[in-house]
């Protein structure tokens, strides 16, 4: 038996007037995957439990079997496990975003921003800001002064990490949900302590915000990379063995180093693909390869898409809509033939982890249509895959617990 668990990030929606109040999953064309709604059960769950942020941070985390009240510290020490950074006690990390700040000659705290991903910035533009941010002695003094270090990635996410940190009482805010809104509000807050990472974010839109790397991008028409944001705190982490729990071993293709820090933690194969942006324009050939290459040589493998989130934190509906499409049509569907030509019997888990709201580009923890299908049954249940047929089939309380279901420990 193959067990192939397929999360399309962010894509539960609520209804969305442009869309004549459907949801996107509602307008998308998914024909697999309503054929396998139609064989399967179609169910709703809640894989960020409150008060836990409402993000993939937890419910990634849920998804893969582990309960987040019990497990959950933090992000970024998820991600910093994916990009070989290592903690010791003591230390903190955060997630270190480049973002697009409101341009204008108003003070800082006034200044809303425009992206959280400074305009999904590319890899060599990355590299080329937080060299030019790490290169100023001014910055490099600061960091030192508070213990830090913010480790480079071509990507728009950077991690930090503050040695002899104390977090308790400090506040921090995800970026993307608060986009188009003033930062003053917003920044490290709680007590004297979150004074270093404001201030430190401000002297970073000081160095950046007129650097020629900025200029240059505001030349080619794109959103400046003229911010850092520090949030998504937390401590050391350590998850059970996945073997352990299940009795398989597995992999995690994604392009998202959340996804393969959990994966990592979990003792699963962590699959990079070459050009796997987590954007609209990730290669989709190459995930599809990676995982039909995984599945021969593992029983289970975890197959993330990123897009659908960041189409909707960049409102992008209609990207939003294509990579939906694009993750039943040039993903699932050619799997799913790809097992059915080999003769093997499979289940297959597909759900979205949360919710990406059209109307706010930010996220919601509310219950998320899953699809539970077995290639050897067929239900005779009929119907699609979307929420509001999930809100009428199963409802699974814990996320937690899906990968039971997937793996026939229980039954719905």
């Amino acid at each position: 038996m193959k067990y192939l668990l397929v999360i399309g990030d962010g894509m539960a929606d609520d209804p969305v007037p442009a869309l004549g109040g459907r949801t996107p999953i509602q307008a998308a064309s998914i024909p697999t995957i309503d054929r396998m709604a139609a064989r399967g059960i179609v169910g709703s769950v809640v894989n960020c439990p409150p008060p836990l942020p409402a993000g993939s941070e937890t419910a990634i985390l849920s998804i893969l079997g582990c309960d987040p009240r019990r497990y959950f510290t933090g992000r970024s020490p998820m991600e910093a496990a994916a990009s070989g950074v290592e903690l010791v006690p003591g230390d903190a990390a955060f997630r270190c975003n480049l973002v697009a700040l409101e341009d204008g000659d108003m003070p800082y705290a006034q200044k809303r921003i425009l992206s959280h991903s400074a305009g999904s910035i590319d890899g060599p533009s990355a590299m080329e800001t937080t060299a030019a941010l790490l290169g100023d002695e001014r910055f490099a003094a600061a960091l030192r002064a508070a213990k830090m270090e913010i480790h480079r990635f071509p990507v728009f996410r950077q991690i930090a990490v503050q040695h002899d940190s104390d977090l308790e009482g400090v506040r921090f805010t995800p970026p993307h949900d608060h986009l188009g809104e003033a930062i003053g509000p917003l920044l490290p807050a709680g007590n004297e302590r979150a004074a270093v990472f404001a201030d430190l974010m401000e002297l970073a839109h000081e160095i950046l915000d007129h650097h020629p790397v900025t200029e240059k991008r505001r030349m080619a028409g794109k959103l400046p990379a003229n911010g850092i944001w520090f949030w998504a705190e937390g401590t050391a982490i350590q998850l059970p063995g996945f073997r352990e729990q299940y009795g398989l071993d597995g992999a995690v293709v994604s392009a998202v180093p959340l996804c393969h820090g959990i994966g990592v933690l979990r003792g699963l194969e962590m699959v990079e693909v070459e050009g796997a942006t987590g954007e609209l324009d990730t290669n989709f050939p190459g995930k599809l390869e990676a995982t039909w290459d995984k599945l021969q040589q593992y029983d289970f493998v975890c197959l993330h898409l990123e897009a659908p989130d960041e189409c909707t934190h960049n409102g992008d509906l209609p990207g939003k809509l294509q990579a939906i499409e694009w993750l039943d049509s040039k993903l699932v569907s050619p799997l799913l033939e790809r097992l059915e030509a080999a003769g093997l019997d499979h289940r297959v888990l597909v759900l979205s982890d949360h919710k990406t709201l059209t109307a706010t580009r930010g996220h919601f923890g509310g219950p998320v249509p899953f699809l539970l299908y077995d290639s050897r049954v067929d239900t005779g249940r009929g119907g699609v895959y979307d929420e509001d047929s999930g809100l009428e089939g199963p409802f699974v309380e814990n996320g937690c617990d899906l990968l039971d279901y997937l793996f026939e420990k229980r039954a719905l």
